[in-house]
């Protein structure tokens, strides 16, 4: 049995002890004290850092040779045999550290990249004054307390060589390896972000993909901006503020999110300093003051349980738990509570060499103190999203006093500490050294799979950082699936939203909920331990609904249900813009079906800067392009005057030739005989229609009705047009195209197609779509001999119940007989 104590008024982070000699460790020394001990530094580099020890594998890296080198590379590592002085005694802290937690590691490969990074950035200067290098050797120092090794140390010393020097990426590749290439490309740009709201949006989520890739990507950036923040006493305060909202927001999160507490802690208490010095240094008082008779207290605790779990054959070691200081302030300030009231609450670890000894640590404490109800919370059965595992339990202690105690095993503490370093480095020490890149056990950073493919859903960089922020930093609900599989969802989290985690499809086509086998609503808030169960619809028509968008609680709930209107207002839109742009060629008696299928709608869409025709329809139905607008530049594209008169020759139909002034087509052309006669597909004109004639080149006259959009850019005295007329014939029938509007419903095709035919019309050709907001669109091509009666048929399809719009749209065109 071992009993480890606070150490003094010191406020010493966790995952550091005060050692047999009373004296601190590391750690301390890189703590923003009121009063700090003086920190480890070599020629004005600010190393501070944890002590953390932990085994782990060696990787291959590539070989380079640099002449001149060998015989500092053997003065450098002699320093750590006590032989000499080293010429570059920058170093010494890292090798050192190296050396302690990786006895036995080939330390050249450091040398080599040290000598890399210190040649590329000879000259450049820190805002302290000190030479850049110390920068680059500071955070690998940082990485080697977390337990890192090889290609993550390499990386860390070059991890600014490829955007601020000359280095090349090609170069660490043919030098150090791909690993150590691809560590150093993915932290390149991400220690760069920029001011602006969309700017730091955009490069967290590069973090984002890149963490997916290798999550080393992210340590090295952590150790790269805990760096940062112990040397922001060097920048402005505006500088130093900015980067410690960024860290609480951001960094510290997701450190958080890996496990990384070590970091977490002290990334927050820095920023903390920077944001609020005052505040900070009057708690770190309030602290200092009452530490002492704090230790008091805390030394009996301990001693008390060391009694009780040593009776009971239980081995255990027992430390102290101390409080941070920005914790402090987020329960003073978020939860309203006393500074007497928060120092009071002792605290306890207890750490054992097994899951079973946990629990009969457990029995062993509740049976000798009282415990608090509700405040057990068992994270070993049930761990948390980073990993973490720990019994928690609040008992009366001593004198009446509140105790929490967290009791588990040396693993699950080095996890809780350090985590994905801890268990890249426990998980298998044999084959992990055969591997490339060292990875989570799948399954246990299930919140990082699901934020990469949320950031590629997210559009909005803005709403995508907001959302981001969401995430990371709300607690967690854990709930079952009816087959008992335990699902991870946002405190506040609702069935919609479980309906949305299970699968976008689920989510889009849920009616209703149980939980705990009975209907619940659909904005009911779940709590821990539910078992949820979605109803959905197997209808077309299943959507969901925008009420949900006010109660749903995760930000991917949110994006889906957003990202399902928008596409549907998309659609709509899209309809709407076909509609009223057919409307607006019809009112310029323009060829609908060449139109719309031509390449000049398309150059039309790039006159308007849209991507495409679909977008230039959506433009028009969400009214932020005039329909009108578009029938005009189509008649730019068209050519003007000049082109439309080639239209007019191409356009046409070629008919019979007539006997002398009366076409055979049912038009007398005034002072012309022997002509051929064509009628005009751009407006296919027929009876009543007013037309006008146009001497084409070669190709006789074609006809055309007066209003006819290609015939108003012609001259009215230009005198290739000629007067004609209907004369009454019996020799064509005409080609009829109508369209039909309707409210979708069941035999709606059947009615519309049995009214043509029974106004003796031929259907030659029908077309149906049914958009989302179930209106039908029909399109009919039928013959008819006498076009006086068309509008008698297009009045018996508009009296067919639903229909509500009939009209033609490309005209009629003559065929034989």
């Amino acid at each position: 049995m071992s009993s480890q104590s606070e150490n003094g008024g010191a406020q010493v982070p966790v995952g550091s002890a005060v050692t047999s000699s009373g004296a601190p460790s590391a750690q301390e020394a890189s703590r923003p004290n009121a009063a700090p001990p003086a920190r480890p530094s070599v020629a004005r580099g600010d190393f501070g850092g944890t002590h953390f020890v932990l085994p782990a594998s060696r990787p291959v890296f590539g070989r380079a040779v640099f002449p001149g080198r060998s015989e500092r590379t053997r003065s450098t590592l002699s320093v750590l045999s006590g032989e000499s002085v080293p010429s570059s005694p920058i170093l010494v802290p890292l090798l050192r550290t190296v050396q302690n937690t990786h006895p036995g590691e080939d330390l050249s490969v450091l040398e080599r990249a040290f000598t890399v990074a210190d040649t590329h950035h000879e000259g450049q200067k820190r805002k302290s004054g000190d030479p850049y290098i110390t920068h680059p050797v500071a955070v690998t120092t940082i990485l080697a307390e977390l337990g890192m090794t090889g290609a993550t140390l390499v990386a860390g010393l070059l991890h600014d060589t490829v955007e601020d020097t000359s280095y090349t990426l090609q170069q660490v590749r043919e030098e150090f390896g791909e690993e150590v290439a691809a560590l150093v490309d993915g932290v390149t740009k991400l220690d760069k972000i920029q001011y602006g709201e969309n700017a730091q949006a955009e490069t967290v989520r590069k973090m984002i993909v890149a963490m997916a890739k290798d999550i080393r990507v992210l340590v090295i950036k952590l150790a790269d901006r805990l760096h940062n923040a112990r040397t922001w006493r060097f920048v402005s305060s505006e500088s130093s503020g900015r980067k410690a909202r960024e860290t609480l927001e951001i960094f510290a999160p997701l450190a958080h999110r890996l496990g990384m507490n070590t970091i977490k802690w002290e990334l927050e208490d820095l920023s903390f300093a920077a944001l609020h010095p005052k505040v900070y240094e009057e708690i770190v008082r309030m602290v200092g003051e009452r530490t002492p008779e704090r230790e008091r207290h805390l030394a009996e605790i301990r001693g008390q349980i060391a009694e009780a779990l040593d009776a009971s054959g239980i081995e255990a070691t027992i430390t102290g738990r101390p409080k941070h200081y920005y914790s402090i302030y987020q329960k003073m300030i978020v939860r309203g509570k006393d500074f007497d009231e928060i120092h009071d609450l002792q605290a306890a670890r207890v750490l054992v060499n097994s899951v079973r000894e946990c629990y009969a640590a457990l029995g062993v404490l509740h049976a000798k103190w009282r415990p608090l109800p509700g405040r057990f919370k068992d994270y070993i059965a049930m761990p948390k999203f980073n990993m973490y595992q720990s019994l928690h339990t609040t008992v009366i202690g001593p004198a009446g006093r509140p105790v929490e105690i967290q009791i588990r095993t040396h693993e699950m503490h080095r996890r809780a500490e350090y985590g994905v370093a801890a268990h890249w480095k426990y998980k298998d020490k044999v084959n992990q050294a055969n591997s490339a890149t060292p990875k989570a056990k799948e399954g246990e950073l299930n919140w990082l799979s699901s934020l990469v493919s949320w950031q590629e859903e997210a559009k909005d960089s803005s709403d995508f950082l907001d959302s981001l922020r969401y995430q990371i930093n709300t607690a967690e609900v854990y709930v079952f699936t009816p087959r008992g599989e335990v699902m991870a969802l946002p405190t506040g989290s609702t069935p919609v939203d479980f309906a949305y985690a299970v699968h976008t499809e689920v989510g889009n086509r849920t009616i209703g909920a149980r939980v705990n086998g009975k209907l619940a609503p659909l904005s009911s808030r779940l709590q821990h331990g539910d078992r949820v169960e979605i109803l959905t619809s197997k209808s077309e028509q299943a959507a969901p609904s925008q009420d949900w968008l006010k109660f749903v609680g995760s930000p991917r709930a949110r994006t889906k249900i957003r990202q399902w209107f928008s596409k549907e207002r998309r659609e709509e839109a899209i309809e709407r813009g076909k509609d009223q742009l057919t409307r607006a060629l019809r009112k310029h008696h323009l060829p609908l079906q060449r139109t719309v299928t031509s390449e000049a709608l398309l150059a039309v869409a790039q006159d308007f800067n849209r991507g495409d025709v679909a977008a230039l329809y959506e433009a028009i139905g969400s009214d932020a392009v005039g329909a009108h607008q578009v029938v005009d530049k189509l008649l730019q594209h068209l050519g003007g005057a000049e082109g439309t008169e080639e239209d007019l020759a191409e356009t046409t139909q070629v008919t019979h030739p007539v006997r002398p002034g009366v076409l055979d087509a049912g038009v007398l052309v005034q002072g012309a005989s022997d002509v051929y006669v064509k009628i005009a597909r751009c407006c296919t004109p027929v009876p009543p229609d007013e037309i006008v004639g146009f001497v084409t080149r070669g190709s006789g006259i074609s006809v055309h009705r007066k209003d006819c959009a290609n015939m108003r850019v012609i001259p009215e005295d230009d005198d290739r047009i000629k007067d004609v007329s209907w004369a009454p014939t019996q020799s064509s029938l005409f080609l009829v195209e109508i369209q039909v509007e309707a409210l979708d419903r069941k035999s709606l095709l059947y009615d519309v197609t049995k009214a043509l035919s029974e106004n003796h019309v031929n259907i030659l050709s029908a077309q149906v779509h049914t958009s989302r907001s179930r209106l039908a669109i029909s399109r009919f091509s039928f013959e008819m001999g006498d076009t006086r009666y068309l509008d008698h048929v297009l009045n018996q399809v508009r009296r067919i119940d639903g229909v509500y719009d009939v009209y033609r749209t490309s005209g009629h065109r003559p065929v034989n007989s």
